[in-house]
């Protein structure tokens, strides 16, 4: 059995999902794990972690259409709004995605489908450098 961790820096620019697939495959590819479990984990709690589709933008379009309704900002019987307006609703999201990923690994690959790409949920309006820790743990 054999472990790796790192961890990845991850910018945003705002609210919207931003894919690292091709970082985390790199990482596993360099971990030289041939079957375990790798998980994701984002060290915030104002964004989150999400599989979603990457083959077609709109997806992307409808989450953030979805979530920006659901939890809009400007709900005045919020109390804690420190950081500005789009704070509380910004910890509501995270609460209602994930801050953790565990994805399989067979072949020395990531199990996901055709599909999926893993992606960073930044729910804050301005810039943020987000630290994302991967752990893998498997045999060779």
């Amino acid at each position: 059995m054999q472990q790796a961790i790192d961890t990845l820096a991850i910018s945003t620019q705002g609210p919207g999902l931003y894919e690292f697939t091709a970082a985390v495959r790199k990482f596993v590819s360099a971990a030289d794990v041939a079957t375990g479990l790798l998980t994701v984990f984002v060290r915030h709690t104002s964004c989150s972690l999400l599989i979603q589709e990457n083959a077609d933008d709109d997806v992307k379009t409808d989450l953030d259409g979805f979530f920006a309704r659901l939890v809009p900002e400007g709900m005045d019987w919020l109390v804690h709004t420190t950081e500005g307006p789009d704070d509380m609703p910004a910890h509501i999201k995270a609460a209602l995605t994930q801050t953790s990923i565990g994805i399989p690994i067979s072949d020395g690959d990531l199990m996901l489908g055709t599909w999926q790409g893993i992606y960073l949920y930044e729910h804050r309006r301005r810039q943020h450098r987000r630290q994302v820790v991967l752990h893998l743990i498997g045999d060779r």
